[in-house]
């Protein structure tokens, strides 16, 4: 008396697993597993070779030949290492799949703990990016325009050309998932591609010229110091492209005869090819992989948490609010430089660089002293003095800049 029939319980359970799998076939990151191999590959090359790149040979003037390359090549070996354990861990349990970051670190940490490690740092690292692509965009395209002009049109705001680039992320965002933009990464992937051999194969062109010093940026001590630290926050932001690879490996079709990690790997070693094809060049001769990990996190709150009923009407609006907040705050903050140091220290180092590490020791606990436990344990030290020093060198940048600059200029 007062027990819900079996048969009951079994149909509202049905009713209720139904309605959650009509909400994950809706979600951007869950929508669509059919993706191949070499979507992998241009996801994760547009993922890692953005922004990040042009930065990279300010970085080595400051950083100056011997660390500059080291860290170069440290960076490439630490962030490949961390990112290949995040591709097994993909789906380490038998018949379930870690879609998301914070999915993972559930998992390692628990329910409630792995939540509030993960989210905070993936949603600074993706609202970070975010806010940069559209102060780069911007002032590209301003770049262009005084290019082009050369004196003779109008002086045109920065502010009003985020606005401008802004725009089109109000028409992308509405492609509901990472399949639906893979001709946009596609393309973006070939430009990463195209950019970086423009900016060495100019610089092998002109040579090493007479007017110019090669030496350390800055002349003073502090300058050198803080210059440094913050041309590690660079590097890091360059190498940043964990925060969407669980999500990129969940739209690829896997079974137990063939798990996805197979041809997730295929192209994270062709993505890793590019990469390093695009950035050492670059650093020694001379917004949409990042923005739909944070619409599949709003959705799934609206949804999932706030009821509200999955739709086209909802995903116009939330998303056309996320591309307005970054543009508004992009238009507000266009500290670059500043940025990326910042950025790159503060929240992509741990996501990057030791958050899989400490995951791997917690799920796997390898023996102490063996090499799995001593390489993770490099990995952890390297990435938290990294995530501790560049913040520095990044947040001087900003409060200098800050210094000169007049908002909404």
């Amino acid at each position: 008396m007062g027990t819900q029939p079996p048969e009951n319980h079994s149909t509202a359970k049905d009713e209720r697993s139904a309605r959650e799998k009509a909400i994950d076939d809706w979600l951007p990151i869950t929508s669509s597993r059919n993706a191949k191999w070499w979507y992998s590959a241009f996801h994760n090359v547009t993922a890692m070779v953005g922004a990040g790149v042009l930065s990279l040979p300010y970085a080595m003037s400051e950083l100056g030949w011997g660390p500059g390359i080291a860290v170069l090549i440290i960076s490439w070996v630490v962030t490949l290492y961390t990112l290949w354990q995040m591709v097994e861990m993909h789906e380490m349990v038998p018949g379930k799949r870690f879609d998301r970051y914070h999915e993972l670190g559930q998992h390692a940490f628990g329910e409630k703990l792995g939540l509030w490690i993960v989210v905070p740092q993936q949603l600074i690292v993706e609202v970070g990016v975010n806010i940069v692509y559209m102060v780069t965009g911007g002032k590209s395209l301003k770049k262009f325009h005084d290019v082009i002009c050369d004196g003779k049109c109008k002086d045109i705001k920065l502010t009003y050309f985020i606005m401008i680039f802004a725009s089109v992320h109000f028409v992308l965002s509405q492609l509901p998932n990472f399949n639906s933009i893979s001709g946009v990464s596609l393309a973006a992937a070939v430009m990463s591609l195209s950019y970086s051999t423009i900016a060495w194969g100019a610089s092998v062109d002109k040579g090493k010229l007479q007017d110019v010093d090669y030496h350390l940026r800055a002349t003073t001590t502090p300058g050198k110091v803080f210059g440094f630290f913050g041309a590690l926050g660079d590097v890091a932001f360059a190498y940043a492209g964990h925060n969407v690879v669980l999500e990129i490996q969940a739209t690829i079709p896997s079974t137990p005869e063939k798990p996805s990690k197979k041809p997730m790997w295929k192209g994270v070693i062709v993505a890793y090819i590019v990469v390093a094809l695009c950035y050492f060049p670059v650093a020694l001769i001379g917004y949409w992989i990042y923005a739909m990990p944070v619409f599949d996190m709003i959705e799934t709150v609206l949804v999932k948490k706030l009821g509200f009923p999955p739709g086209l009407t909802l995903r116009l609006i939330s998303r056309t609010v996320y591309v307005a907040l970054t543009m508004f705050i992009a238009i507000t903050f266009p500290f670059f430089g500043g940025l990326l140091g910042f950025f790159g220290g503060f929240a992509f180092a741990p996501t990057t660089y030791f958050l899989p590490c400490i995951m791997w020791l917690a799920i796997y606990k390898p023996k102490t002293f063996s090499l799995s436990w001593f390489t993770n344990w490099i990995c952890i030290i390297l990435g938290v003095l990294l995530m501790i020093l560049s913040p520095i060198g990044g947040l001087r940048q900003i409060i200098m800049d800050a210094k000169t600059y007049k908002f909404y200029s």
